[in-house]
């Protein structure tokens, strides 16, 4: 996983979450709400891209605090 702060809209993203590992899943998130974060203050909102992600990441913590 790469050590960046933020996670840009261009950059890699993993297609399937249930495979990442859960810390790996948490360095994924705080990297997209850093984005997320950035672009609400730079740009006046968030990327479609950079959104999808946040939600995808919300989906998959609550799924796994399900089981």
């Amino acid at each position: 996983m790469s050590d960046k702060l933020h996670l840009k809209p261009e950059d890699a993203f993993p297609e399937d979450l249930s495979a990442v590992p859960d810390q790996e899943l948490q360095v994924l998130d705080s990297q997209v709400q850093r984005q997320l974060d950035f672009e609400y203050v730079a740009e006046g909102g968030p990327n479609p891209e950079t959104e999808f992600r946040h939600f995808d990441l919300d989906e998959e913590f609550d799924e796994r605090d399900a089981r």
